[in-house]
């Protein structure tokens, strides 16, 4: 193994994200240690299931008391490092909590971070690779300074495989004073309706783009997923226009998607938007225009006007019951 120990920042709800799971699961390939820094009520309840995926200890940062998660977790992992029980790296999902906590533990560390981390490599020490210029190229990057490495990786990196590990140790994670970065309270929550499957976990995507012509289009977008059973996305294009929500946006500044099917109607194919769904196992694309740069990465294209394929598309599932 290149290093000894690696950390995982484990985000969960109800139960533990995908991306933590991915993220212990590429922990293993590089780490000869794999453990896991978590926080909420619920971290004794989901160790067996990182246990399962690689994580031979929990440190549990506890319930937060309505706080946002960064300045307390951050604490914790940084107390842990300075008291010599950290890792060599860390492994943080590129989330809204996770990008606040690396950011946050690099200001109480005085360590750099890298972002936008697409890859792992162990040989000759730990290596991270990163897709740059709309993903048409691959840099590599790694630490030479003093441990521990901070790294956030964005979703869909890996493939999350159990290793069928037992239940882990779960030991408390202690949070220090934070003076006033500690004072910020959750005062209420709002979550977007949503119906069906998570668009970064759903194994039928439809998305649309600005070929649809109109906001009031989209919602051939939305019945043609609902009828696939899948989720809907957007272009970065039409998320810019205020046609759909950001939650939506499939790409490099959005969701990084591998469905199994990745249906694109009305969507040119610029690079940003294939850095986040070229890994889709089947790749539809529907244009009027045949040289659109979507048809160079799909596994079907269909050269037509989305106005006339989408409806007809629809009518021949609703037929089919």
């Amino acid at each position: 193994m290149a290093i000894d120990k690696v950390w995982v920042l484990a985000e969960a709800g109800d139960t533990p994200a995908p991306i933590t799971l991915e993220l212990l699961t590429e922990a293993r390939q590089v780490a000869s240690t794999v453990e896991a820094v978590s926080w909420g009520t619920g971290t004794a309840t989901q160790a067996p299931t990182l246990g399962e995926y690689g994580a031979t200890k929990v440190y549990d940062v506890g319930d937060l008391g309505g706080a946002l998660p960064g300045a307390p977790v951050a604490g914790a992992i940084a107390a842990l490092v300075q008291a010599g029980e950290g890792p060599d790296a860390l492994l943080v999902p590129a989330t809204y909590d996770g990008r606040d906590v690396a950011g946050r533990l690099s200001a109480r560390l005085d360590r750099p971070v890298l972002t936008n981390v697409v890859g792992l490599t162990a040989e000759g020490g730990l290596a991270t690779q990163h897709a740059v210029f709309g993903g048409t190229h691959i840099v590599t990057a790694r630490f030479v300074g003093e441990g521990p490495g901070i790294y956030v990786v964005r979703a869909k990196s890996f493939a999350a495989e159990p290793a069928g590990g037992p239940a882990p140790e779960v030991v408390t994670a202690g949070v220090p004073d934070l003076g006033a970065t500690g004072e910020a309270r959750i005062t209420a929550r709002h979550e977007e309706e949503r119906s069906g499957p998570k668009l970064d976990e759903a194994a039928v995507v439809v998305s649309g783009g600005r070929g649809l012509g109109s906001a009031e289009n989209y919602a051939l977008i939305e019945e043609l997923a609902k009828l696939l059973h899948g989720a809907a996305g957007a272009s970065r294009a039409i998320v810019d226009a205020g046609w759909v929500p950001y939650s939506h946006q499939v790409g490099q500044t959005g969701k990084t998607v591998k469905p199994t099917v990745y249906l694109a109607c009305g969507i040119s194919g610029a690079t940003q938007h294939l850095v986040g769904m070229k890994g889709a196992k089947n790749i539809v694309a529907v244009n009027k225009d045949q040289d659109a740069p979507i048809f160079s990465v799909a596994d079907l294209g269909i050269v037509g006007d989305v106005h006339k394929v989408l409806p007809a598309l629809i009518e021949a599932l609703k037929a089919r019951g």
